[in-house]
């Protein structure tokens, strides 16, 4: 899917792309074979969110503060370049302001530069990891990362679930905003998504969209694309949006009491849904229950791959994991297959070349990390990763057959031994 605002890197920002497919750009797949295993080495960290990669051999991870939150005072975040087979710190920028806390993101863009949305600030930092610039984003609220648009703008919005998000348009390079803030209709939890100059939106009940127009040089609501998924059903909001190129999928009831796991973890009684809704005409759209139980939650997208037409979703407070064939003329899903007592929450890996999926099992006793066949549901391997959290937040490929899991207060470089 077009990224052309990125670095041309397999991994330049979360979830590989705008369009959140969670594949890598270039690069081929672990190809693990009959008699290998996953080995990995691990480093605590001081809540890392991801790790993305630029020109060879270079790997950049971004962390921040949390503790500071609990009693009012203001974080901050730090990215760092790490030794890509070790995890050693190569080099450190200083402390970035943040202010309220909530993971944020990081990109490579086509410039060259490292841009960092985290708190109510937006910095870039070169690729020694110094700071070039700075911006105060307009409201106190943590912005939850951004997405770069083929034109080269940069776009980012308030995490809200009780007041109007905003959406603000920065320069690339003086990171100062190139129009008004752009309101939207109601708040949004969920991180941005976009295909080429058009920004998509979850809210909090519904999703739209906006098309950057660079005759006015703003983003503009497409009246047209808009549809009300929560409607009278008593579900939450959804959170983050795939984006196939003919649909958008994402799953609701994203209200949740994380702690330490997603395990038993929904606030909604019902169950919580994977939805579909084309991005030619809303009114064609369809929505599936995921495992059935009651109070299901997640705090993710759902994975589409596009190669094979099959839809990853899952249940975390239920630890559900479900996988189905999407049919694009009938429009319907037929089940491959499916796992109970199976811990899954976080961002996943699609290596397409191979069908190798990375996920996420967390049990009571820590988190492992796992590849499976996505058209079988074959484990391929497993590694416990060192973490005592359930991942919920951002893994990346590596450069070789290897790749990068983060785990709040734990970082692993997982490869083939």
């Amino acid at each position: 899917m077009n990224a052309a605002g990125y670095l041309n890197s397999p991994w330049p920002c979360e979830d590989g792309g705008p369009a959140r497919l969670q594949t890598p750009i270039t690069g081929a797949g672990l190809a693990l074979q009959k008699g290998e295993t996953l080995s990995c080495v691990t480093r605590n960290t001081l809540m890392s969110t991801m790790t993305i990669l630029g020109a060879p051999g270079e790997v950049y991870l971004l962390t921040h503060s949390a503790l500071r939150s609990r009693i009012g005072l203001p974080t901050s975040s730090c990215v760092e370049q790490i030794d890509p087979l070790t995890l050693k710190t190569v080099r450190r920028s200083p402390r970035l302001p943040g202010g309220p806390m909530w993971p944020g993101g990081m990109a490579i863009h086509r410039h060259g530069d490292l841009i960092v949305v985290y708190g109510r600030y937006a910095h870039r930092l070169n690729r020694h990891c110094e700071l070039q610039a700075s911006f105060k984003l307009p409201v106190n609220q943590p912005y939850n990362s951004f997405v770069i648009l083929s034109n080269g703008c940069i776009v980012t919005k308030n995490l809200s679930d009780n007041t109007k998000a905003r959406l603000t348009v920065l320069d690339a390079k003086s990171l100062t905003p190139v129009c008004a803030d752009t309101e939207c209709p109601e708040p949004s939890v969920a991180r941005l998504s976009a295909i080429g100059n058009t920004v998509y939106v979850v809210g909090v009940r519904s999703i739209f969209r906006y098309h950057w127009d660079a005759g006015s040089a703003q983003l503009v609501f497409d009246p047209d694309w808009h549809f009300d998924y929560i409607g009278v059903r008593g579900q939450t909001y959804g959170w983050d949006m795939v984006l196939d190129g003919a649909n958008a999928w994402f799953m609701d009831n994203g209200k949740h009491n994380y702690f330490t796991s997603m395990m038993d973890a929904g606030v909604s009684p019902t169950p919580n849904r994977l939805i579909r809704v084309s991005l030619q005409d809303t009114k064609d759209h369809s929505h599936h229950v995921i495992s059935g139980l009651r109070a299901g939650s997640i705090t993710n997208p759902p994975l589409f791959d596009r190669q094979r037409s099959i839809i990853v979703a899952y249940d975390s407070a239920n630890r559900h994991l479900q996988a189905w064939r999407y049919d694009p003329e009938k429009k319907n899903l037929q089940r491959l297959w499916r796992k109970r007592d199976f811990g899954c929450a976080s961002h996943m890996i699609l290596y397409p070349d191979t069908g190798e999926l990375v996920i996420n099992d967390y049990r009571w006793l820590g988190e492992e990390v796992v590849v499976l066949q996505i058209e079988t549901g074959q484990e391929l391997a497993r590694v416990r990763s060192g973490g005592m959290m359930q991942g919920v937040v951002f893994p990346s490929v590596g450069w070789g057959r290897d790749f990068y899991w983060s785990s709040m207060g734990r970082l692993a470089r997982i490869f083939v031994q």
